[in-house]
């Protein structure tokens, strides 16, 4: 079973990083993580207004509103018809011409300490040189959330073998206090061998090297995925849903 709420709320705040002491259950700024990452440290990649906030459609296809009731008139002018994207947790009041797609519902969790392993494999920060094959593994396990310019919103680490990029986990969402662990792939053939746990944990590590507070989204069915993030130290905060919506033709 994931971690539940009273544990997480019960976690030690690592003493050398002050912003765990920011870590409530709620209010907090992971319930608006889109929202409040594109006013805060994402900004240079937002479009929207004042209640909409949504990333530019080739860097990520999230987005968030404000907490209070949202206009349905708020998406006309950034969303194309037939542009899909995803509102991360309040549903949105919808115009007729915004289609609801379907509902997924995640587990957010939250890493209150660094991870204490021994790393056996060589993790390679991912630049700008390895995008084309981060974006073909990423699309090949995930398809359809990771865009060519995903890969700006944070830093990638990758493990080869042989030359092939096998395995691979980064940073997506960015508040200035909470960092997004996203991306977690393993290519089909080289899964069951630790890769991803000594990538989510590298990640971890240099997020709270630079201060900040790793957290990251998965699938409430995921079992196997949450098994791994509970055992590396997350703990589930809450449940939170990303709505797909696309325009249709006014």
């Amino acid at each position: 079973m994931p971690a539940s709420y009273q544990e997480l709320s019960a976690f030690s705040p690592n003493v050398n990083n002050p912003h765990c002491k920011k870590l409530n259950l709620s209010p907090s700024p992971l319930d608006n993580p889109a929202h409040n990452s594109l006013v805060e440290a994402h900004q240079n990649f937002a479009i929207g207004n004042n209640e909409l906030k949504l990333y530019r459609p080739n860097v990520c296809t999230f987005g968030g509103i404000k907490m209070e009731d949202n206009p349905s008139d708020i998406f006309d002018p950034y969303i194309l018809p037939g542009q899909p994207f995803f509102i991360i947790g309040k549903k949105p009041n919808l115009p007729a011409h915004i289609v609801l797609e379907k509902e997924i519902v995640c587990l957010q969790m939250v890493c209150a300490v660094p991870v204490k392993m021994a790393f056996t494999e060589k993790i390679i920060l991912l630049k700008k040189e390895h995008h084309g094959v981060l974006f073909e593994l990423i699309n090949l396990v995930q398809p359809g959330y990771f865009q060519k310019e995903t890969p700006l919103m944070g830093d990638y680490f990758g493990i080869f073998k042989n030359g092939q990029l096998v395995a691979v986990a980064g940073e997506r969402m960015r508040m200035f206090d909470y960092t997004e662990i996203s991306a977690v792939v393993t290519r089909p053939g080289f899964t069951g061998k630790g890769f991803a746990k000594q990538l989510v944990a590298h990640t971890v590590n240099k997020n709270f090297a630079e201060n900040k507070i790793p957290y990251l989204h998965v699938v409430e069915s995921n079992v196997g995925a949450i098994k791994l993030y509970h055992k590396l130290g997350f703990a589930t905060r809450r449940k939170i849903s990303f709505w797909k919506l696309k325009r249709t033709p006014v």
